[in-house]
């Protein structure tokens, strides 16, 4: 049978029995629908990963917590031994800014909170506005442009007052613009802070909230918020990134000084690269798309056994009509064919619709993040392979079922 009258005699047939074969259609589709999606979000949460972290530059390393480390079970260890939560105080953090000589800029930065609002006289916000405590030198090593106002000065910094910086988002929802931002006052939480500057959009995404964030003076922040139990980051940006092993290996011998740790004592904090800390962050997700993947692979295994039951329940329907067909010179190989045939289209229609909802579904999420369109094109070709193969592996032992009919017993059948 030739490959065009096959198809045109599979389409006629899943018409028939229309029902059935939508719902193992909508089976395998939610099975792809998941997996494609999932897979589809996680990629688009790597690439802001990576750009995140790429656009604070290369040539910037973090000193961060020990519980920041890669190596988990180091971690697992500790906590067993109590060693409790192992922050950099502020106390530290200075006496490192001022002992650590090698050529650079050096900032520091410690979280106020997650969760306050901000206000106007017109407008206020939802409680989920994160509040960053930083030095001057913070935007420069972080990478990040005022699009209005000015940054901060160490006379803003010494001097404590009510000052900040807002993100893209805030200038505009609550000024109009950001430009008209400058100079005005917003309440954070119970406070009244001048707006000193406006950042650049970064563009909200699923680890970046920049543009729904404002800034203050660390030391405004720490008579404002209770820090005592906050850990500080000190970020460094070298001049020459073929320095950047010298500089890591000096600030490291100089945390250890500061930390009073002996020679053979671990670390008990992170020095971390941008790329080091970009590379742990897709690791730690990739249990989620193994996660993705059971998930649809379980959808496609109950798929399957319906499937199998459809093409078994259309042998038994079908049996006149396979009779009819090798009465007039159909072999057994034809009518294998045709069944598998139908296994396949079917398996491979709901593949097809499983993707397409699933990018769909994934990139609504890129687009409401600002996020690049994203499309997986590795696990698309995962996806729809192993749908061929669940409808060939679902439609060979019908298919053999039905070519090994007697066609004088088939044609008798009622």
């Amino acid at each position: 049978m030739r490959f065009g009258d096959l198809f045109a005699a599979t389409r006629r047939s899943i018409k028939g029995n229309r029902l059935r074969s939508n719902l193992t259609v909508s089976i395998i589709t939610l099975g792809i629908m998941a997996l494609i999606g999932i897979i589809t979000v996680i990629q688009i949460l790597e690439t802001t990963i990576k750009y995140n972290f790429s656009s604070m530059g290369a040539n910037t390393f973090t000193i961060k917590p020990e519980s920041f480390q890669t190596d988990g079970k180091k971690r697992k260890k500790r906590r067993k031994q109590g060693a409790g939560t192992n922050i950099i105080s502020f106390k530290e953090a200075q006496q490192f800014l001022k002992n650590y000589s090698y050529p650079s800029t050096c900032g520091l930065s410690v979280l106020a909170t997650r969760n306050t609002t901000v206000k106007t006289q017109l407008k206020k916000s939802n409680p989920n506005i994160m509040v960053l405590a930083v030095d001057q030198n913070y935007l420069d090593i972080s990478g990040t442009s005022l699009d209005a106002g000015r940054n901060f000065n160490a006379i803003d910094v010494r001097s404590s007052e009510n000052s900040c910086l807002i993100g893209s988002k805030i200038g505009e929802d609550y000024f109009g613009n950001k430009q008209k931002a400058v100079g005005e006052y917003l309440s954070v939480g119970d406070t009244r802070y001048r707006i000193l500057g406006v950042l650049e959009s970064k563009g909200s995404s699923l680890i970046n909230r920049m543009d729904n964030q404002v800034f203050i003076t660390i030391n405004n922040a720490r008579q404002r918020f209770n820090l005592s139990n906050a850990s500080y980051w000190i970020s460094v940006k070298l001049k020459d990134i073929k320095y950047m092993k010298l500089a890591t290996d000096e600030a490291e011998g100089q945390m250890r000084t500061v930390r009073k740790l002996k020679v053979d004592e671990e670390n008990n904090f992170a020095v971390q690269t941008n790329d080091a800390l970009a590379s742990m962050l897709i690791d730690n997700i990739k249990d989620v798309t193994l996660a993705a993947a059971l998930i649809g692979l379980i959808t496609l295994l109950g798929a399957a056994i319906g499937l199998m039951n459809i093409m078994l329940v259309a042998v038994a329907e079908r049996t006149r009509e396979i009779g009819v067909s090798k009465a007039i010179g159909a072999d057994n190989r034809t009518v294998r064919q045709q069944f598998l045939a139908e296994s396949v289209y079917i398996s491979l229609k709901g593949g097809l619709l499983g993707v397409i909802l699933g990018l769909i579904l994934g990139n609504v999420v890129a687009f409401i993040f600002k996020s690049a369109f994203v499309i997986p094109y590795a696990w698309i070709i995962i996806g729809l392979l192993t749908c061929f193969i669940v409808g060939l592996l679902a439609g060979i032992y019908p298919a053999i079922r039905a070519s090994r009919l007697n066609p004088i017993n088939a044609l008798r059948y009622e």
